[in-house]
């Protein structure tokens, strides 16, 4: 499973420190979700694709 975090991130010009504070989480864990190291729980993948306006299906690329 991996998320599409970063091309949605880039697609709206922001950093990953922005995202960071918008969604209350460290830069570190923005860059470990991008990577794959980490994995959001459902809460904060839920937070991102409303942020971001895609389907939580759309988020999570299966």
């Amino acid at each position: 499973m991996t998320i599409r975090l970063k091309s949605l991130r880039k697609g709206r010009r922001m950093t990953q420190e922005n995202l960071a504070k918008i969604l209350h989480i460290s830069q570190t864990t923005v860059s470990k979700y991008e990577t794959g190291e980490a994995f959001p729980d459902l809460e904060t993948a839920v937070k991102m694709a409303d942020f971001f306006g895609v389907s939580l299906d759309d988020f999570i690329v299966r």
